[in-house]
């Protein structure tokens, strides 16, 4: 009897639960924890292996076992609106490792930084050597020469994913070899451009000085995002990013926010209500459980404005159900 009235009690205790989950609202019910391990570290052979094959360090972020390895488009010189703007304002390409969280495999993930006429060649090497290509977007309106971001992921080991990434970029631009220095470092930096404490102030982060740009990059720790048994982390692509340029009273911001589908459309309507450009609408990631969308934007203005509508964009994240954008 005792048997029997344990197992009656383990059955309502489940069935409550899987009642109480059905409630939730669709973007809350994916965003549940996924029970998993810690990510497995990169080796220091591994970490060897990608930087030998890309010619360049990169940097390692312990705590999300993530190398990633900037790809700068330093040849470029870009306008937009017809006034220049640094290559660290948004024209900077990167490429990340991570393994999956049984240590089995390895994901490489990467945005390139690509003129039109770039593009189609590059989608021939990457699928030549076992890559996929996720995205092909823009980031800019305005922007000279015209500009596009190509998405590539794969899956495989680290050192394996680190040879055809090469030998994917090897004959491009994108290969650090094949790009010029990026000359010495500016005499005025972000530091100076910007009001930093008073960002800070409003944005309730603190960004990084990058040459005479300042940037924030934030992740969605409220979300558990897995793709393909990969742990998706802010160093990884799943960010939210604000970058700004020019002076304090005379700025320009460009930006990524990453959303769950029921977010987008209170973000857009929060970022045109402090006249901030939506210049695309799209997702960069396949496979990615839950979903996410990127939107990005650009803006010009006095930099604490900008500010005050980046952050309120951020407020309608983590707040809004994906039925509809309302509230539950």
């Amino acid at each position: 009897m005792k048997t029997s009235e344990n197992n009656r009690r383990q059955f309502l205790q489940t069935t409550a639960l899987a009642g109480a989950t059905l409630l939730l609202p669709v973007d809350k019910l994916k965003a549940i924890p996924m029970p998993s391990g810690k990510t497995p570290a990169l080796t220091p052979e591994e970490i060897t292996a990608i930087e030998t094959a890309l010619g360049k360090k990169g940097s390692y972020k312990e705590a999300e076992s993530v190398h990633t390895t900037p790809l700068p488009r330093n040849d470029l010189k870009v306008t937009v609106k017809g006034v220049p703007v640094p290559i660290p304002f948004g024209f900077g390409g990167w490429v990340s490792f991570k393994k999956s969280v049984d240590g089995k495999s390895a994901m490489i993930m990467g945005d390139t930084v690509l003129l039109q006429e770039e593009v189609n060649p590059l989608i021939s090497a990457a699928q030549a050597n076992g890559l996929e290509i996720s995205a092909i977007h823009n980031h800019f309106f305005y922007e000279e020469p015209r500009i596009f971001y190509m998405h590539i992921q794969g899956m495989g080991s680290v050192a394996d994913l680190a040879k055809r990434y090469a030998d994917t970029i090897r004959d491009s631009k994108i290969f650090p070899a094949n790009q010029p220095p990026a000359g010495p470092p500016p005499t005025v930096t972000g530091k100076e451009n910007f009001d930093i404490p008073a960002l800070d102030a409003i944005v309730k982060y603190t960004g990084t000085v990058n040459g005479p740009t300042y940037k924030y990059t934030i992740g969605r720790s409220d979300l558990k995002v897995m793709m393909m048994g990969v742990e998706m982390t802010t160093n990884i692509g799943l960010n939210t990013w604000a970058s700004f340029a020019g002076k304090q009273d005379d700025a320009q911001i460009a930006g990524d926010i990453a959303m769950l589908p029921g977010e987008v459309n209170n973000v857009i309507k929060t970022l045109r209500q402090h006249n901030i450009e939506v210049v695309a609408v799209h997702s960069h990631m396949l496979n990615d459980d839950p979903h996410i969308i990127f939107l990005h934007y650009l803006g010009k203005g006095q930099a604490g404005e900008l500010a005050k509508g980046f952050r309120a964009a951020l407020d309608e994240l983590g707040k809004k159900s994906s039925m509809g954008g309302m509230k539950m």
